[in-house]
């Protein structure tokens, strides 16, 4: 009986995700790829101090990598460099781990979104750069959300009928913007919020609060009761 031939992929552009042990000397490496999403890959000696692949296991770093396999567990031949090598300090560090996260957390396997892969290279190079770091985010999680998508509508509320800039609403998970009523349920926010949002434009301060708590909101629900483990990796590496 013929043995099929295992699928090989060559110089895939790739994020690193994470890192894991695998073994004695191994880790599994999860990649975001642009052509074929969030892949797990074992780096067969990767843990050696001579590993010619442990120095390129970075997070943030544009990557070309080689893997095969047809298992969900692929092996994982080599890394290269891409362009642009890239430096995150500071809360710009902490911000790409919360990434990062979400990635993990949120991506399914081997699913491919390549306009994702591309925002998530922008979003790290705008973080590199020293943009601001709130809005940055915001529009991460928006875009993460509305790519796998998730419902995120901001310019119609429930009915059907356009957002009002001037209107209270109480936006709920899989509903919307509903018409802000006495008894408060989801976020209450106004709609010049949500259009503000749907033109990317954050220069409200009253946008950036509400659009902060508005998200928060989505992402927990979609996260479930699991909550995000990117704070204590921070202040690991602040304890580093």
């Amino acid at each position: 009986m013929a043995v099929s031939a295992s699928v090989r992929h060559d110089h895939q552009p790739v994020y690193v995700l994470h890192t894991y042990p695998f073994k004695e000397t191994s880790l599994v490496v999860e990649l975001f790829s642009r052509e074929l999403g969030r892949v797990a890959a074992v780096a067969k000696g990767a843990r050696r101090p001579r590993s010619a692949m442990r120095g390129m296991l970075q997070s943030f770093q544009p990557l070309l990598g080689t893997w095969s396999g047809k298992a969900e567990l692929k092996n994982l031949h080599s890394l290269e460099w891409g362009s642009g090598l890239l430096l995150l300090q500071g809360e710009a560090l902490m911000c790409g781990f919360y990434l990062n996260e979400l990635l993990l957390r949120l991506l399914p396997r081997e699913d491919a979104h390549d306009g994702l892969f591309d925002f998530y290279g922008l979003t790290l190079r705008v973080l590199a750069s020293g943009g601001e770091t709130a809005t940055t985010l915001r529009r991460f999680e928006l875009q993460l959300l509305q790519q796998l998508g998730y419902a995120v509508p901001l310019l119609q509320d429930e009915t059907g009928q356009p957002i009002q800039a001037e209107r209270a609403y109480d936006y709920q998970a899989e509903r919307g913007a509903c018409r802000a009523t006495q008894a408060q349920s989801g976020v209450r926010l106004q709609g010049k919020t949500l259009l503000d949002m749907s033109a990317d434009d954050y220069s409200d301060p009253l946008t950036q609060q509400q659009s902060k708590q508005l998200m928060r909101m989505l992402l927990a629900f979609y996260l479930g009761d699991q909550p995000l483990h990117t704070r204590q990796l921070l202040i690991d590496l602040q304890g580093l």
